[in-house]
């Protein structure tokens, strides 16, 4: 089974994406065998409100019941926004969407904000995660509209690595994290921070560019850290598929596979 936790429908401003509606994402995870998908709707990272793109998905979903064994759906909360505390419970206790998905950049707070220390308390409460994409797309090539993350004498902001989520995680250090797309920086101080990641329920994707050599990062962080995830539509399918099925014998046997193929995405969802 092949279970991708990064996903997304919707549009994105800066340049035409394709696939990006359920229908024609699942022709696309029937392509390539993937059974389910995490997704979001990507319009909740620009719109003011982003309840309204989590209804827009939630309208979507419910619209084929095809859909509704296919897809886990994940809210956009921006916490700095009056009123997500209502959204958040609406999204979970109402709409049934098993996550969140959060993006400090784009809705302009940082990751150490008392808001998202709430609402990743919150989503611990409710038992669902709290996913942490570090990177959307490409910064050196960004639209002249998008956020000024460019590492450079012009913009101060650098983009993510996973040191830059470490504040959270020991903020909440018993609620469960996704750590998605990871573009730069994999690794943690080793010591304290090392010994926190390895012991929180923490999953990172294989999408990301730094999760190339995923033998060592399994041998670094635990078989249990990582599952499949593609960054539809804006990546491919194939690249954190041949990620896992080019893992040794070494340094992964047939159950490592099949956790990171579903099964440790899975646990983290609370999927029976």
């Amino acid at each position: 089974m092949w279970l991708d936790i990064n996903a997304y429908v919707g549009h994105w401003p800066f340049h035409q994406v394709r696939y990006n509606t359920c229908r024609t994402l699942l022709e696309r995870m029937n392509q390539f065998g993937v059974d389910i998908s995490v997704i979001a709707n990507m319009n909740g990272i620009f719109y003011k409100n982003t309840q309204s793109a989590n209804e827009e998905l939630w309208q979507e979903i419910r619209s084929e019941r095809r859909f509704r064994d296919r897809f886990i759906p994940f809210a956009i909360i921006n916490p700095s926004y009056a009123g997500w505390r209502n959204d958040l419970k609406i999204c979970v206790e109402k709409w049934g969407m098993k996550g969140v998905r959060v993006y400090p950049k784009y809705h302009d707070y940082e990751v150490t904000d008392p808001s998202l220390t709430e609402l990743v308390q919150r989503a611990r409460d409710y038992g669902i995660p709290v996913a942490f994409q570090l990177r959307m797309v490409d910064s050196r090539s960004r639209s002249w509209m998008d956020i000024a993350y460019v590492n450079g004498k012009a913009s101060p902001q650098k983009e993510w690595t996973v040191k830059s989520i470490v504040p959270v995680v020991k903020a909440v250090p018993d609620a469960k994290f996704l750590i998605l797309n990871v573009a730069n920086g994999i690794f943690v101080d080793k010591g304290g921070d090392m010994e926190l990641f390895r012991k929180a329920e923490i999953v990172f994707d294989t999408s990301g560019r730094q999760v190339s050599n995923l033998g060592n990062l399994l041998k670094t962080y635990g078989n249990g850290k990582f599952a499949f995830g593609t960054h539809s539509p804006f990546l491919d399918y194939l690249t954190g598929m041949l990620r896992i099925a080019a893992l040794r014998e070494a340094e992964a046997d047939d159950n490592v596979r099949a956790l990171v193929r579903s099964g440790n995405a899975k646990r983290i969802l609370g999927i029976v």
